[in-house]
């Protein structure tokens, strides 16, 4: 006999720190929701919960306690109390800080192992949501009544319907590939180098933005004195920078740093990761949506990437919560988050790639430019504060979720 297909009315691709937020963010809801991810809950292979740290802006910490998860989240992570901005070799400075403009923290570092484990353990506490883990994705078809999603799992291949699909899965999404949605992609040729660094001078929650020649360099602080670093470099250089000794790295990095924190001790496991800014040139059609990096990858600069997602998922959250009689998948309900987030992607996804190219310039003028707008940013206060908004993910008609309340 066969086997009857199982039927979600959203099945969200992909279970790292977009998709797994989404599926947070609809927890309680009378939905039955399914979330597929090609290796185990809590596996060290989930590439979202690697060695890296991410930023999180004081927007992202508005949506997680509007979905009830920051009190388990304050416990891991480092607040940004002022951020330090500098253009290396020349006199441009501007410095935020948090108190001075009536925020907690400008924002939060968090170890992406540590935040993993705080979505798995939510989760499975929620009794809407099913994990259907490890499992592959192998081809989907959107009908008028629902999409069929077919997956591997166990060596078995199953069918599975859904009133939408929300493609969750990362750059390289298959779910944007098997839905033949094609995408811009700008290749920065830099790639970053990711690592922990213990410095000899306590980092008193200030994170350091420095540009350099090659590209940007930024040490955000964490717990135990560490900093997570994320060294921009020219990708011709990679494999040289990742095969210095601890000791060549460190003082490579000090030159390039400066000694702001003192001298830097101590260096952790390095990884690198190429660097372009990527765009699908759709993210919504009938039954289907993209969110996070499968819609659009950014450059580090400025920390924006995973904030961005995070700010999909409040908004597609509230969309699929108030479509009320209308099907969650249909297209004038998707049109309306596409047409929500479009300002919010478009603004920052300038905004990283424009400081990337402006900053990487060694063109005089260019040079003179630049700094004398930093010096601006830091002399004019509304100037200032305006970025802020925007960087900290405060700007703009926000959901529910961006404004700490919850979805019901």
């Amino acid at each position: 006999m066969e086997k009857t297909a199982q039927h979600f009315d959203l099945l969200i691709i992909g279970g790292g720190m977009v998709g797994a937020s989404l599926a947070c963010a609809l927890g309680n809801q009378p939905l039955r929701i399914g979330v597929i991810e090609a290796v185990p809950l809590r596996s060290s292979s989930q590439p979202s919960y690697d060695d890296r740290s991410i930023a999180l802006a004081f927007g992202a910490r508005k949506i997680f306690e509007g979905m009830g998860l920051w009190q388990q989240i304050e416990a891991i992570v480092t607040p940004i109390k002022k951020i330090h901005v500098s253009d290396r070799g020349h006199f441009g400075t501007t410095r935020m800080d948090a108190a001075r403009e009536g925020y907690p923290a400008l924002g939060y570092v968090v170890e992406n192992r540590e935040l993993g484990q705080r979505f798995a353990e939510q989760l499975t506490s929620l009794p809407n949501i099913e994990l259907i883990c490890p499992a592959q994705l192998k081809n989907f078809t959107i009908n008028a009544d629902c999409a069929e999603v077919v997956v591997e799992r166990d060596g078995r291949v199953e069918t599975l319907t859904s009133k939408l699909i929300v493609g969750a899965d990362g750059g390289r999404s298959v779910v944007r590939q098997l839905a033949g949605i094609s995408y811009s992609s700008d290749d920065y040729n830099q790639s970053a180098v990711i690592a922990n660094v213990t410095p000899s001078k306590d980092h008193r929650n200030v994170a350091y933005e420095r540009f350099t020649d090659s590209g940007p360099l930024a040490l955000l602080p964490m717990s135990r004195g560490r900093c997570s670093l994320v060294w921009t470099v020219n990708r011709d250089r990679v494999d040289e920078v990742m095969g210095w000794d601890d000791k060549t790295f460190l003082t490579q990095l000090q030159q390039r740093f400066g000694m702001r924190l003192g001298v830097l001790q101590k260096v952790g496991r390095r990884n690198a990761y190429p660097l372009a800014l990527v765009r699908a040139d759709e993210q919504i059609r009938p039954r289907l949506a993209l969110i996070g990096n499968a819609a659009h990858v950014l450059h580090p600069i400025a920390g924006q990437g995973f904030n961005l997602g995070i700010r999909d998922v409040a908004a597609l959250a509230e969309v699929i919560v108030g479509a009320k009689e209308e099907e969650i998948g249909a297209l004038s309900v998707l049109t309306r988050y596409d047409q929500w987030r479009k300002r919010d992607q478009d603004c920052i996804a300038g905004l990283t790639d424009g400081l990337v190219r402006i900053f990487s310039n060694q063109i005089t003028p260019l040079v003179i430019g630049r700094n004398s707008g930093l010096l601006a940013m830091d002399m004019i206060p509304p100037l200032k504060r305006a970025l802020m908004r925007q960087t900290m993910g405060l700007a703009g008609k926000l959901p529910r979720l961006a404004r700490g309340i919850p979805l019901s």
